[in-house]
């Protein structure tokens, strides 16, 4: 018995690189990334027939990415370093004052604690 998982379209033999699910309620084809076991209701596909796929008429196709290679960083994933760098370099006596600016009590309706921030709700 063989380990490597094949690709299930007839007369080929190359190794799965792909998972191919029918959601019929949607009318959809899904492909992702190799299943961690083979489903029965499920296709592998070898990378040439996953690159080919083309779903019927009327069908969306959903083409899932494994996450393993490079993605670009986003706007969001930027600033966030760049706050948790200005933080870091922040001088400790400032850290600590901003922190106690930062208490709100309960006439703001906030509180503070480490670097999280809880708001009350206005219904409250």
């Amino acid at each position: 018995m063989s380990l490597v998982r094949r690709c299930s379209r007839t007369a080929c033999g190359r190794p799965a690189v792909a998972t191919l699910t029918y959601v019929y309620a949607d009318s959809t084809a899904v492909l992702g990334p190799l299943a961690t076991y083979a489903e029965p209701h499920c296709y592998d596909l070898c990378a040439e027939h996953s690159e080919r796929l083309t779903a019927p008429r009327g069908w969306d196709v959903v083409r899932l990415s494994d996450g393993s290679g490079p993605s670009r960083p986003s706007g969001d994933d930027l600033e966030a370093l760049a706050n948790a760098v200005r933080e870091a370099a922040r001088p400790p006596g400032r850290t600590a004052e901003a922190g106690r600016a930062g208490q709100g009590g309960p006439s703001t309706g906030e509180t503070r604690r480490g670097h999280l921030r809880v708001l009350r709700s206005p219904d409250s």
